[in-house]
């Protein structure tokens, strides 16, 4: 590993003017993509800018309808909150099933959605709740955020500061994980919210990506019935060895129908 320099700012502030001033910065969460990749020699920063002495990037709160995440809120705390347990179970439940206990100790809700990796579970969540993704610069509404592998609509030295989740009237998660590493073979979320539903899908494929057909379905009878004969095609979707894109394709359906009858106990 070369050698880097390390900053620790204690407001948003000081991070913007260490990220803008500060040459080949990279920001720090939990570090749980990043350190490994600079381990590998697959990045090289000359200074790594810690986010975690930050106030305004912890907590959780709610008001009204919207239950607000601050960035570096460990997947540990989502996971016990009670506010996050009352009013949107679901992602208490999605966090407490990432990793192992050293990856939800450690890995932050901020981290893992701006790093998009096409297998990670809160991806999915920001998309089927229709998630707003507050930065130090803007607000960007989930449907304009991911843009693919790895990609999303972060530019060069923006920090994501809270994601605001909309409670939905009813919402479940279901995975087909990985056993070695609990990463989302395929992960389905799905959500209700005034009539209209959503079905966002994470690991099947380069991407997180919704289900228009099963949301159409939902929205007419909000069953696991309801979606059991509809068939993914296994075109653009993933194979490796965890699974072959037919194999994902079907448990799309799987997923989804497991993460309806999970939302119908809990709303």
């Amino acid at each position: 590993m070369r050698s880097f320099a390390f900053h620790r700012p204690t407001t948003l502030y000081e991070m913007s003017a260490l990220l803008g001033g500060v040459a080949d910065s990279m920001p720090l969460a939990g570090g749980m993509t990043l350190l490994p990749t600079i381990k590998q020699r697959l990045a090289a920063p000359a200074a790594l800018i810690d986010l975690s002495n930050i106030p305004q990037l912890h907590g959780i709160s709610a008001q009204a309808d919207v239950l607000t995440v601050g960035a570096m809120t460990r997947h540990v705390d989502v996971a016990e909150s009670e506010l996050v347990r009352s009013k949107i179970p679901l992602l208490a439940s999605l966090a407490a099933g990432i990793g192992d206990p050293a990856v939800r100790n450690r890995g932050t809700i901020g981290g893992s959605v701006a790093n998009n990796d096409p297998s990670a579970d809160y991806p999915a969540a920001v998309l089927a709740l229709d998630a707003t993704v507050v930065t130090d610069r803007r607000e960007i509404a989930a449907v304009a955020f991911f843009r693919g592998l790895f990609e999303t609509a972060l530019e060069p030295g923006e920090i994501i500061t809270a994601v605001r989740f909309p409670v939905p009237s009813a919402g479940g998660y279901a995975k087909f994980k990985s056993p070695a590493s609990r990463y989302a073979v395929v992960g389905v979320c799905v959500a209700k919210k005034a009539g209209k539903v959503r079905v966002a899908v994470t690991g099947a494929g380069p991407g997180v990506f919704r289900v228009a057909v099963m949301e159409a379905a939902l929205e007419r009878t909000f069953t696991p019935d309801a979606i059991a004969a509809i068939k993914l095609g296994a075109e653009n979707l993933s194979s490796d060895i965890h699974a072959d894109a037919e194999y994902r394709a079907h448990l799309v359906t799987v997923m989804a129908k497991a993460a309806v009858k999970s939302a119908l106990q809990t709303s």
